[in-house]
């Protein structure tokens, strides 16, 4: 018996994600619309190639939501993808620095941001190699992670290739893509059935971690640290999250506009395209500072309300790994969840101060095509992986009935 996946579809993950991808359009033009004018620019301009990107987004959705499983599963199909955008992310040195990183290839109106692809691509390598050593890890436990050695020569080696796809990332400089992609290996890692401790003795290695440089940076001095060839730019976000009114027009500048944006919005907000930190106050008001104006704009409550709804459908997707029998499916979805999760608290916390400002992106209000394709390319695997799980339960219910 032959079902239509158009009858498996998962609404509660599709709906959401409908939602948010129009809210964010909306934002797009609020934050962008104003400054265009003012450059004496097409107000619809940005707004536009985001809506391309959202089409593109939504055919890709299609495309993989009608794709075999067992094909995405594929071992050689991984490895080809990794080695694109490695290719990619070396290419991309050889174009200008934006923000100071050389994340971008330009080929003239189209730009790629290759290191947002590999969020996902980590996600789906990571699936694959665990999800084929499950045996292993159920006896061996987190051993199972580690046999083999660590020679370069073992291309497939998931440590190698994390670390290299780590390093390549950094180098660009991409200090934000570059934690976010660490803490996906992180997930990944912990939901590849190893036991529970070590999660906690990761957590508890991070939560140190970081307080040991914070505190180091602290101690030995922002300007010190900012001598240090390579990490300059690095030490100005430092010197911002420490105190950002101590040097309002250069590394506080951002930050401190950011606070009197959501001191501007209160409870309710000063109404949809009427922030005024948007007008050149707050640099990067269109993506990385977005939720920023989200906040101004609509309020704390109607800020939350988008979050809540970005919440609710990061938890239908950890349901649907959490379901999932097969461990690439399970793996796959829950490291989809994380992506958005980190990205979303990576986000707020640099806006708000809780964690040093790392340029990343709020998932779908801010502007930027390649992290919205990028983010349904997720969902469009999540789709795929709901279905797939919910046909083969019906599958073996049927066979259950036959036998009775």
């Amino acid at each position: 018996m032959k079902i239509d996946k158009r009858h498996l579809l998962n609404y509660s993950i599709l709906v959401p994600y409908l939602i948010l991808s129009v809210i964010g359009l909306i934002m797009v033009y609020s934050t962008t619309s104003s400054l265009q004018i003012k450059d004496g620019g097409n107000p619809f301009k940005l707004v536009i190639s985001q809506a391309a990107f959202w089409l593109i987004s939504l055919v890709a959705i299609w495309l993989i939501y009608q794709m075999r499983l067992s094909f995405l599963r594929r071992g050689g199909l991984i490895g080809v993808v990794v080695l694109i955008d490695w290719f990619l992310l070396v290419i991309s040195h050889f174009f200008d620095a934006v923000n100071g990183a050389h994340g971008w290839i330009r080929l003239g109106p189209i730009g790629f941001q290759p290191a947002e692809y590999l969020k996902l691509i980590i996600i789906w390598f990571l699936a694959h190699k665990f999800a084929r050593i499950q045996g292993d890890v159920r006896i061996y436990d987190y051993q199972a992670l580690t046999k083999g050695r660590w020679y370069p020569e073992k291309f497939n080696d998931w440590r190698v290739i994390s670390l290299l796809s780590l390093g390549l990332v950094a180098s660009l400089p991409d200090l934000g893509n570059a934690t976010i992609i660490a803490l996906i290996i992180m997930v990944m890692i912990t939901v590849s059935g190893i036991g529970h401790r070590w999660f906690s003795a990761g957590l508890m290695a991070l939560i140190a971690g970081s307080f040991t440089v914070l505190t180091s940076i602290r101690i030995i001095g922002v300007e010190t640290v900012a001598r240090v060839p390579f990490v300059g730019y690095i030490a100005k976000r430092f010197s911002a999250f420490f105190n950002p009114f101590e040097d309002l027009t250069d590394a506080g500048h951002q930050l401190a506009n950011s606070y009197y944006a959501m001191s501007n919005g209160g409870w309710f907000g000063l109404g949809l395209g009427n922030s005024i930190e948007k007008n050149g106050y707050l640099p990067e008001a269109h993506t990385d500072f977005a939720f920023a104006i989200t906040i101004e704009e609509l309020g704390l409550i109607g800020a939350s309300l988008i979050l809540g709804l970005l919440f609710f459908l990061i938890l239908r997707i950890i349901v649907v790994g959490i379901r999932a029998r097969n461990p690439f499916n399970s793996m796959m979805a829950l490291g989809v969840a994380a992506m958005l999760l980190i990205q979303t608290f990576v986000n707020v916390g640099g806006i708000s101060g809780l964690i040093p400002a790392t340029g990343v992106t709020f998932p779908f209000l801010s502007q930027g095509g390649n992290s919205l394709l990028i983010i349904s390319v997720g969902i469009g695997f999540v789709l795929n992986i709901d279905a797939n799980e919910k046909r083969e339960l019906i599958h073996e219910e049927i066979e259950r009935t036959l036998v009775q």
